[in-house]
């Protein structure tokens, strides 16, 4: 889980997966089973929290590590992409001022909930490929991907925080 981490944080300071989004307006209302503070443990066992709240009825604010010197930040809405919903999340900085360095600021992930746990899972690039240049583009590669297996990457689990 720490790779993975490391992994979403150097994806972020070298340019995030895609350069367009699924959708330039949130449409969708929040899934309100999202908000709230989130952790999971990482293979060190080190505890990293996931932050999201609401900005508005369509829109998160997401922080990712939340609390942590390298913790990024990014908006989210939910999108359809096919059958499919999926979070948006756009990058837009770090904990320590860090700015996007190019214009490859979009991510998209999956999401479930199960036995009161959340998994997360980000758009395999391997299978979509960050080459669309534009939103029908990408939308067509997520539908005509739909069934593979492999559409999305490993899931990261968190457990909600109650205080």
């Amino acid at each position: 889980m720490k790779k993975l981490l490391t992994l979403l944080a150097c994806g972020f300071l070298a340019g995030c997966d895609y350069t367009v989004p699924l959708t330039t307006t949130p449409g969708m209302e929040l899934d309100k089973s999202l908000l709230g503070l989130w952790e999971n443990s990482t293979e060190d066992n080190k505890t990293d929290q996931l932050l999201v709240l609401p900005l508005d009825a369509k829109e998160y604010l997401v922080s990712f590590p939340s609390g942590d010197k390298d913790g990024m930040f990014a908006r989210a809405c939910l999108c359809r992409a096919g059958d499919k919903t999926l979070v948006q999340l756009k990058w837009i900085g770090t904990a320590d001022g860090k700015l996007p360095d190019d214009n490859r600021v979009y991510q998209f992930a999956s999401y479930a909930f199960e036995g009161g746990k959340l998994t997360v899972r980000f758009l395999n690039t391997a299978v979509v490929s960050k080459s669309a240049a534009s939103t029908e583009e990408l939308a067509g590669s997520i539908a005509a991907n739909k069934d593979k297996t492999n559409l999305f990457k490993e899931g990261m689990i968190f457990t909600k925080v109650n205080k």
